[in-house]
């Protein structure tokens, strides 16, 4: 345990890390990889650019401090952390070079106001810290090595078939290479890519949700290829498993990962997706009329127009075979065939007045995944109508994990 002094050095001093904290990320991630440039292996080279892993690190460094002695309250936090940190192969002895390169980070950035006191109290929380991550993620490694099907580290599976959904969207069925059995998974979970890519220095590493129900001989993933744009470079794996992957070509995945999964309770289901965040919410839904047939659901997807929606067809075979589920349809610019069509429920975005008019009740368990803007909506449309914090469920495939809960 920390003594008292320390914790009151933390405290006192999260908000000074706070204010910095973007300064503080820039330099951790120059440091680190001039020191352990193997690390690029690990760290999504995008998000640096972007400057999201970042902004994330100043977050995580902010909310530990403020928190370091209820690391209950980051309960959420930590558990999406740790499962990615598996999923990736964060291994127990690089949180060391991890800890002494943020307390340079602090001291290059704070200069002298990061005294001796202020460096050594916060390399034992640091340590204090990293003790619980470690000792989680070591129960998460030893459960999903010993799962019946399950794996260490990242185990070779063959493109089986790929599948166009849409022109920016594309599926890829996958079967392991040694014909043996697969791990199950919880609808809403992920794989891990490693990526080889031809001309690129280090692997490259992606979270890829499955996209359909448990199967005992393959996985599904589905991919949106990510063009550049005027803010942001294009997206080096969405490309590559888009343009070069083919059916019988060979990729690394880890075991599937990931705490955004349904429960089996019989209350309402509402599952709310934008754009490409349908895959684990499909995944879901394809579960859910297997396993609890009669339980209500209402699947609101929110996408540009019908040329953009993938899976249409499956969602309006579900909805005319299942008497329990309520599909409806989002379109922010449809097509004029869409207009004529009449194919979709709402143009433009969703709002709270529209959603209590396709969602009967607020006493119902939310899922939700898409874009971050797409995310905070849905969470401020939620939480303004009264819905339970345990009943809001999401997916934020960015490092900055936590939408704004406060």
């Amino acid at each position: 345990m920390l003594d008292s002094k320390t914790i009151e050095i933390v405290k006192s001093t999260a908000p000074v890390l706070k204010e910095h904290s973007g300064q503080i990320g820039k330099r951790f991630y120059e440091l680190l990889f001039r020191k352990a440039p193997e690390l690029n292996n690990i760290f999504n080279q995008t998000n640096q650019k972007r400057g999201i892993q970042q902004e994330a690190l100043g977050y995580v460094v902010y909310a530990a401090g403020e928190h370091i002695t209820n690391l209950d309250a980051l309960t959420s936090v930590i558990r999406r952390i740790t499962e990615k940190h598996r999923a990736i192969g964060v291994k127990p002895e690089q949180y060391a070079v991890v800890g002494e390169t943020l307390l340079e980070a602090v001291q290059d950035v704070l200069g002298d106001a990061a005294t001796d006191e202020i460096i050594e109290a916060w390399g034992k929380a640091y340590t204090f810290i990293a003790d619980a991550f470690i000792r989680i993620e070591k129960e998460l490694y030893d459960e999903t090595e010993h799962q019946m099907g399950g794996w260490a580290d990242y185990r070779t599976f063959v493109v089986d078939k790929k599948v166009k959904e849409t022109e920016e969207v594309t599926s890829l069925y996958l079967k392991p290479q040694d014909g043996q059995t697969i791990a199950n998974y919880k609808a809403g979970q992920y794989l891990t890519i490693k990526a080889n890519i031809p001309g690129e220095t280090y692997t490259h590493i992606r979270h890829y949700s499955l996209s359909d129900a448990p199967s005992s001989d393959h996985y599904r993933i589905t991919v949106k290829r990510e063009d550049a744009s005027h803010e942001d470079p294009e997206g080096l794996v969405s490309n590559f498993l888009h343009e070069h992957v083919q059916a019988g070509d060979t990729l690394e995945f880890s075991a599937p990962a990931g705490d955004f999964i349904i429960t089996t309770t019989d209350e309402p289901l509402v599952l709310i997706s934008g754009g490409i965040g349908i895959t684990p919410v499909l995944s879901m839904l394809n579960t859910i009329v297997k396993e609890q047939p009669n339980r209500q659901v209402t699947f609101i997807h929110a996408t540009a127009n019908s040329e953009t929606h993938a899976f249409k067809e499956h969602l309006l075979e579900i909805e005319k075979s299942h008497h329990n589920v309520k599909s409806v349809l989002c379109y922010s610019s449809p097509t004029p065939h869409d207009r004529e069509a009449h194919n979709f429920d709402l143009e433009g975005r969703i709002d709270l007045k529209w959603l209590q008019t396709v969602v009967p009740s607020k006493h119902a368990d939310f899922y939700f995944c898409g874009s971050i803007p797409f995310m905070e909506s849905i969470y401020r449309i939620l939480t303004e109508w009264g819905v339970g914090k345990s009943h809001i469920h999401y997916e934020a495939f960015s490092p900055l994990a936590m939408l704004s809960e406060g």
